[in-house]
């Protein structure tokens, strides 16, 4: 066998190995989406649950009128895009002090940062709670924005990123009159693009999937995030479960994430490259 023949070989394996893994991924999101088009007495169960007999859009029809799912639309996306817009801004300004800048009680604080990792989030709901009910923002989307402005995980990020620009920019920065806040927004920020680009990514699936925190902090139907409010979708259909209005429901939660995963992803490649070119 000569070495043209193996490295072809061994490329067919890699990428059959690849084509079995995305089958298995993508199989669900594209049952999920075959069964919102089925009409509820039809059968999705077994291999019949992939040919729809009679396609329709009945399901997504009494989805939008068992909800107000424009409106849980709004809240969702709210409060996912400020809640990730805050927390790169704050994480990357903690990221920074701890990356450039020398302090009294510097490695303390940022171990204690660290330490603080350790703790689920969810320890902190009856506190957390408590501490929302007193400033008045119990059923107020702003409880899911303001108590996660800036998170542990972010800030270790973003320092550990931040740590690899080099120095000399910012002191030639310092030198040229630009101010502190000024080289950050100007100087850092355009260097951390991919990094900002992959926390945005991480940072909107998680708050677009929130379920715990909404679910507590929120009362009302209206305030409801997208996911909370299919979770608890008021529909009945007899004595059987009506999957396929569910399903309808979940593929219409998907679909926003999906499309802001995929323009972070070029932002990201983007910036990668223009890096890679400066460099």
């Amino acid at each position: 066998m000569n070495y043209r023949t193996k490295i072809r070989l061994q490329n067919i394996l890699v990428y059959s190995i690849l084509s079995i893994i995305v089958f298995f991924s993508l199989f669900p999101v594209v049952w999920m989406c075959i069964i919102s088009l089925k009409d509820t007495s039809e059968s999705i169960s077994g291999f019949n649950s992939l040919w729809i007999a009679h396609p329709t859009l009945g399901n997504f029809s009494k989805l939008f009128n068992a909800i107000p799912i424009w409106t849980n639309l709004y809240n969702s996306a709210f409060t996912t895009l400020l809640g990730t817009i805050t927390t790169l801004f704050f994480c990357s300004l903690a990221g920074f002090a701890f990356a450039k800048y020398r302090f009294p009680g510097k490695q303390f604080l940022f171990y204690f940062v660290i330490a603080t990792m350790l703790v689920p989030p969810e320890v902190g709901s009856v506190p957390l709670f408590i501490i929302m009910k007193n400033v008045g923002l119990i059923n107020n989307l702003w409880s899911l924005v303001i108590p996660r402005i800036a998170t542990a995980v972010g800030i270790f990020y973003m320092t550990q990123y931040i740590k690899d620009v080099p120095t000399e920019i910012i002191e030639a920065s310092r030198i040229d009159g630009c101010g502190d806040f000024k080289i950050f927004t100007r100087v850092v920020i355009p260097i951390i693009k991919p990094a900002l680009a992959s926390w945005a990514v991480l940072t909107l699936i998680a708050r677009w999937n929130d379920f715990f925190w909404p679910i507590l902090f929120l009362r009302s139907s209206k305030k409801y995030t997208l996911m909370v409010s299919i979770s608890l979708l008021p529909i009945s259909d007899g004595l059987s479960t009506p999957w396929p209005v569910i399903m309808a429901g979940t593929t219409f939660a998907i679909i926003p994430i999906i499309v802001l995963y995929l323009m972070l992803q070029g932002l990201q490649k983007a910036g990668l490259t223009t890096g890679a070119v400066k460099g």
